[in-house]
């Protein structure tokens, strides 16, 4: 018995992860171009897409790839990262204009460096630091390290996409709370959530080596299946069922950029011809960011890719763990695409 097209979709989109409800020529086009590019790079990797009330309307995977294939996400595991640090902000053991000065004691030009600050990488501090990869020191340690760097610019007044920065916020949070990073983690977003303690972070998140050193900006381990809900937490402005994270206004400060006069240094999106800003640990994909924006991301330098829409009302996450783009392209470059591609094309689909 032959199925007519339409028919067939529908048996497509289910077999997918899509609600029979909104199934068929909908979601076609999204599966089109996930398929495709799956095929042309010859890569393994997975598309989850959820509406606002968390339900799960897409999944789609390729080359073995699957929800629950857990890598590292790299640079997705800053929204992460912001998750425990907006609590701490929350619950006033921190705010936003804490300095390192008054929580870890720096003197000189990088003792008025606020948290909004590194939250949204305007320290002025060098973007990188040795000791950020070293797995055998501790966030104690190698923050003590960056304490003796000199700035490169007025905080505040230099955007440069890094890794030091998260690295300072994570250790204020230590600092006040008596806690390893790690466990904060895991008390504040991933138990609440009933995530496994797989779910990490790590000096090395490929190998799985070094948890007390964490890399916050890039060293979480997840699926897409244990990202989500996180996501979700973030795009619901730290509601999440019974699991509440910071205040919703946190979660409208992180969709603007603090600075939006700040010059910018190195910049990731502006290198692949975007002309984004960052807000508090998120990629703001408007032409508004002083004021506000709906669609904010988090991609990774190994392609896993989150990002969520408010005024649309879904979260998303491409998932891949890759050495090397396809072709000559760089992976970032792939998956931003990608991502770009599919924006429009999910809105259409759950309008």
């Amino acid at each position: 018995m032959r199925l007519s097209a339409a028919l067939f979709l529908v048996f497509l989109a289910c077999d997918a992860g899509v609600l029979p409800a909104d199934a068929g020529d909908r979601w076609a086009p999204v599966r089109a171009l996930f398929q495709a590019s799956a095929r042309d790079a010859g890569v393994p990797m997975g598309l989850v897409v959820f509406d606002a009330s968390d339900t799960r309307r897409l999944e789609l995977v390729s080359g073995g790839f699957t929800a629950d294939t857990r890598v590292a996400v790299a640079s997705a595991s800053k929204l992460i990262s912001s998750l425990v640090l907006l609590e701490l902000v929350g619950r006033g053991e921190l705010s936003l204009a804490s300095t390192t000065g008054q929580v870890l004691g720096w003197a000189g030009p990088s003792a008025d460096i606020t948290l909004e600050q590194l939250l949204s990488f305007t320290s002025g501090l060098p973007r990188e630091a040795p000791c950020t990869l070293i797995s055998t020191t501790t966030l104690e340690a190698c923050v003590q390290t960056i304490s003796q760097m000199t700035l490169e610019a007025e905080p505040g007044t230099r955007f440069d996409y890094g890794s030091t920065h998260l690295a300072v916020a994570g250790r204020m949070a230590e600092v006040v709370t008596g806690q390893r990073f790690n466990q904060l983690f895991s008390s504040l977003v991933r138990t609440p959530l009933g995530l496994p303690a797989g779910v990490t972070y790590f000096t090395y998140p490929k190998a799985s080596i070094g948890t007390e050193n964490p890399l916050l900006a890039g060293g979480l381990r997840a699926s897409m299946n244990e990202y989500a809900p996180m996501l979700q937490l973030a795009f619901h402005r730290g509601v999440r069922g019974e699991v509440t994270v910071g205040r919703p206004e946190l979660f409208e400060a992180q969709a603007r950029a603090p600075f939006p006069d700040a010059g910018v240094g190195n910049s990731p999106f502006a290198s692949l011809g975007y002309d984004y800003r960052y807000g508090l640990c998120s990629w703001l994909e408007c032409d508004t960011p002083a004021t506000g924006c709906a669609v904010l991301s988090s991609p990774g330098a190994f392609g896993f890719t989150p990002w969520y829409d408010r005024e649309a009302g879904y979260v998303a996450i491409l998932g891949m763990e890759l050495e090397r783009g396809p072709g000559d392209i760089g992976v970032v470059s792939f998956s931003v695409s990608l991502e770009q591609q599919l924006e429009p094309l999910i809105r259409e689909a759950l309008r």
